[in-house]
């Protein structure tokens, strides 16, 4: 697996992820899903480098012009319900691509035991296709590993995946690394070093989910 921090270089996209995580300012669902939805966009352009591209003509008022653009399908996945503004952020810049959605969650057990259950899921195929799978926090990795074994079971094997998790913690980003080979690609913004007893990062952001649509019932 690649790993890409992108919030190790100086950029806008440091602001927002400096807002999405300060609780001041968390307290503005608008503002929270408006933030996500622009780290969503700037991930999109950081990927887009990625894919690949052939020169095509384009007729202009004056004539013909010649320019490179991407040719890769793309297929945007949120985990439901904090990846949905990231989602969205995406599609404004690749509003060709086409959608999944899909929800995980931990069921606990004695103690801090949890399994993660994937149990809802809707994706077009991912044969020859790229696809994008958005979550804003990655803490165990065991959430996003369900949600690509879900995904590949409803859409088959993609050409790459690329996993765009903004705050993910150490622990994590070291499983997969050893879990996954290079036909995946983890992009984040930045990497915290602690995880508690009940798999919590720290400092983290909280619980995305809720601070963008409410508390669960």
């Amino acid at each position: 697996m690649k790993l890409v921090n992108i919030g190790e270089s100086n950029s806008v996209l440091n602001s927002y992820i400096a807002e999405i995580r300060d609780v001041r300012i968390q307290k503005d669902s608008m503002r929270f899903r408006a933030n996500l939805e622009r780290v969503g966009a700037v991930f999109a352009y950081e990927i887009s480098k990625t894919l690949e591209y052939s020169e095509k003509e384009v007729t202009t008022p004056l004539g013909v012009a010649s320019v490179n653009t991407f040719d890769s399908k793309l297929v945007i996945a949120a985990i439901l319900r904090a990846g949905l503004p990231i989602q969205n952020g995406m599609l404004g810049f690749f509003d060709h691509a086409e959608s999944a959605f899909l929800s995980t969650y931990r069921k606990f057990g004695k103690g801090d035991y949890f399994k993660v259950r994937a149990d809802y899921c809707t994706c077009p195929s991912l044969e020859g296709k790229v696809l994008i799978v958005a979550d804003p926090m990655l803490a165990t990795g065991s959430s996003m590993e369900s949600a690509l074994k879900k995904l590949e079971e409803e859409g088959g094997e993609a050409t790459h995946i690329h996993m765009v998790c903004p705050v993910a913690s150490r622990y994590a980003v070291d499983q997969l690394l050893q879990r996954l080979d290079n036909n995946y690609t983890l992009w984040v913004a930045a990497i915290d070093e602690e995880l508690t007893s009940h798999n919590y990062i720290i400092p983290g952001l909280g619980d995305a989910g809720d601070l963008a649509f409410g508390e669960k019932v």
